[in-house]
């Protein structure tokens, strides 16, 4: 046996225990970042009002459902038809990775479609364009609350100009034409050509999903997605009935902390997400406790609900067989 054909032997087993490896690390950081946040909290007012824990957590239920069926949607019309139960299931699999800056540990769902012939460009676009109806909606839906707060209107133009310069470029530059001469370049570097390659070909099956119809249900889906979230809020924050807040505010506040988690690119906003959160309760007289009992709640039934039904996936789909495209 040569040299080389030993030296692919040995790596084998190495590259079967890398992925299992770095799963039990990150699930590990996971369960210490919920562990430093149930810490600082007395959960008793919350266990007197488990139904509206319970209706909060449901609302992030149908969250997951309708990103799901967008999810679906994004693959069809790029061309890859799969059934939604297995759609759905690598789908709620990303959310295993869910605590990453910019959630972009998300693309690890790429790995179950490859088996299908989804290249990694459309799953890169199909995400790409995810995240960015995702924050569309969640501005749409801070407006509700930044009218009358300015000290946060920054962040929402902020993350505005960048959405609007993502658009332009998409719409302007030939993606197609830009890969193909990408392709021919012989002096590029092989490792810099792959690259090169892959952020074209994502970047131009992104904007195909850009087009009037599915930009306007993508959005759409978005935004009652994430005001269902809100609408979670809202429910844990009656758990203290002396103060009221309102609908509106309720959406408002959650969709201000999570925008402006997502633009600080820490792993799952955290920290950022919790303050804003806090900061926003305590300002519409609940105290400094009551705000972050809410905001600690609100964090378990949306991001570490998330991530552990993620993580109950990713297991799921450990062995499970290829199914029958349709």
């Amino acid at each position: 046996m040569s040299g080389p054909q030993r030296t692919n032997r040995r790596m084998q087993p190495l590259s079967r225990t890398i992925f299992p490896v770095l799963l039990t690390g990150f699930a590990a950081a996971c369960l210490f970042g919920l562990r430093s946040d149930l810490a600082q909290v007395s959960f008793a007012p919350l266990a007197r009002s488990w139904d509206l824990v319970a209706l909060a957590a449901f609302c992030s239920l149908l969250n997951y459902m309708l990103r799901i069926v967008r999810w679906h949607r994004y693959l069809a019309r790029l061309g890859h038809s799969m059934p939604i139960a297995f759609v759905g299931l690598t789908y709620v699999a990303g959310f295993a990775f869910t605590v990453s800056p910019g959630k972009v540990g998300e693309m690890a769902r790429a790995r179950y479609y490859s088996r299908f012939g989804v290249s990694l460009p459309d799953v890169a676009g199909a995400f790409f364009v995810e995240r960015l109806m995702d924050i569309i909606a969640v501005m749409a839906l801070a407006v509700l609350i930044l009218a009358a707060i300015p000290r946060y209107q920054f962040a929402l133009w902020i993350t505005g100009v960048l959405i609007v310069v993502a658009l332009l470029i998409l719409a302007v530059l030939p993606w197609t034409r830009i890969a193909g001469a990408i392709e021919r370049n012989a002096r590029l570097p092989r490792a810099l050509l792959h690259l090169g390659l892959g952020a074209t070909r994502a970047l131009d099956a992104a904007r195909s999903l850009l087009s009037p119809i599915p930009l306007l249900w993508g959005f759409a889906l978005g935004l009652f997605a994430w005001g269902l979230e809100g609408v979670g809020l809202y429910t844990l924050a009656s758990v203290f009935p002396t103060v009221h807040l309102g609908l509106a505010g309720g959406i408002g506040i959650y969709a201000v902390a999570v925008l402006v988690g997502a633009i600080s690119f820490l792993p799952g906003g955290l920290g950022s997400t919790e303050a804003v959160m806090t900061a926003l309760l305590s300002t519409h007289g609940y105290s400094v406790g009551e705000a972050f009992l809410i905001t600690i709640a609100c964090r378990i039934v949306t991001l570490w609900f998330a991530v552990g039904i993620g993580w109950i996936a990713v297991f799921a789909l450990r062995n499970r067989m290829v199914p029958a495209v349709s």
